[in-house]
């Protein structure tokens, strides 16, 4: 019974961690992440086929086909993977639901909604997307066997740079935006 309330603990103190991120993501684009309908639709998902679908829809314009967006989405299918497995570990066996991935996954399609009428950033982009996967495959090897409470806060830690460098990302996108 102790082990639960531990792992309870530990839940709020990333939650609490996780709002902080939150918190800096509003400051830096203005724009809540835990209000954003997309959130409500990746919470809804049972698999993450069906996050990397509705996220891959972030990037179509009307009369666009799947393939015009192929090379921004291309790291999509492994990032996704394993944020939803880092936040099964978190979760403590919760995934998709949980709320650091949808939030983690809401950032990244509020990111690709911003650029898709962007050109000239696409190439710095990619870059910063092949970065983020790289990344994200390198943890996922620490993920394979029961991660200890150090490796825990690790991917937390991880989980959250990641979603301030999307708000950074989506600032400059949309700084880029109304400059134009």
């Amino acid at each position: 019974m102790p082990q639960t309330s531990l792992e309870s603990a530990s839940r709020s103190n990333y939650q609490a961690i996780f709002d902080s991120a939150l918190e800096a993501y509003k400051r830096k684009t203005g724009k809540d992440l835990t209000k954003d309908p997309l959130l409500r639709s990746l919470e809804t998902c049972q698999s993450p086929d069906a996050v990397i679908s509705i996220l891959r829809a972030q990037l179509l314009g009307p009369g666009q086909s799947q393939s015009s967006s192929d090379e921004l989405t291309t790291w999509l299918d492994p990032t996704v993977n394993v944020i939803n497995a880092f936040s099964a570990t978190i979760g403590g066996g919760v995934s998709l639901a949980y709320p650091p991935a949808g939030v983690v996954f809401t950032g990244i399609g509020v990111l690709l909604s911003a650029i898709k009428d962007v050109n000239a950033s696409r190439g710095p982009l990619l870059d910063l997307f092949a970065r983020i996967e790289n990344i994200f495959r390198r943890l996922e090897t620490y993920i394979e066997g029961t991660p200890t409470a150090g490796m825990t806060d690790t991917i937390v830690g991880v989980m959250v740079e990641v979603l301030c460098v999307l708000a950074i990302a989506t600032k400059e996108v949309k700084q880029s935006r109304a400059s134009e």
